[in-house]
Parts: structure tokens; sequence; C-alpha cells
């Protein structure tokens, strides 16, 4: 039985929130498209190679992230994904416990095989 594009969608997802918080930089490398866009939540806009260099550089260290909320829509090869994101850890050497609202959209490569390819944060306050 294959699994729903929803639980496909969900399952990377949690591939993506594991390898953030075990800086795990060639499954990041598999999950992200090279022509990834991120807007963090300070507005700076972020490439696959800077989220890939921060992570391998030690810059960037997630110690626990908590998912709520989550919200998927499919629409042929895109998925959109929002979710709330409890998340503490260390960038920088500033340490930060923050809430995120996160959108994500994946596009399908190929029948088994999504790529995130574009995302933002916003902080919620």
């Amino acid at each position: 039985m294959s699994l729903s594009i929803e639980s496909k969608i969900k399952m990377y997802e949690d591939q993506l929130q594991r390898a953030m918080r075990q800086s795990d930089v060639n499954e990041l490398d598999k999950l992200l498209s090279q022509k990834l866009v991120f807007t963090n939540h300070l507005g700076q806009l972020m490439t696959k190679q800077d989220d890939l260099e921060a992570h391998q550089s030690g810059m960037l260290k997630i110690n626990d992230i908590t998912l709520s909320d989550q919200h998927i829509n499919i629409y042929n090869d895109v998925a959109i994904v929002t979710v709330q994101a409890q998340i503490s850890g260390r960038y920088a050497d500033v340490t930060s416990d923050v809430l995120l609202r996160f959108t994500r959209i994946w596009n399908r490569i190929d029948n088994d095989h999504w790529q995130l390819i574009a995302g933002h944060s916003s902080a919620i306050v």
C-alpha cells in the first residue's frame, strides 16, 4: 500500500526536523532544493548553501523543536505546509527560545521524492 501524498509530506517534514536538530548536512542536502529560497524571521534571505554551512560550521545548533498546528495543502506537484514551531538553540553564540510560524513549499521531483523549494518564518509574539 502506498502512502498518500499528505503522509509523504508529513514524513518529509519529520525528516527535515530531525536533520535540523542533528545538523545532518547530508540529509539536509537531499531535502533542500539547490534553488531553495528561505526568508527567516529577521527578514534575511537564505540559500541552501547558507543553511548547510550554518549547520556544518556549528554556527547554528538546534537543541529542540516542538511542532504544533500543522496544515498541509496539496496542489498537484506542490505541497504547502504551515506549522508552528517552538525552537530552542543557538545561532552565532546567541542562545534563543523562540516561537515561530513557518510556511514551507515542497515540490515533487519524481513520484517518491520531494524537495523543499521555498520557506518563510515569522516570529509569534
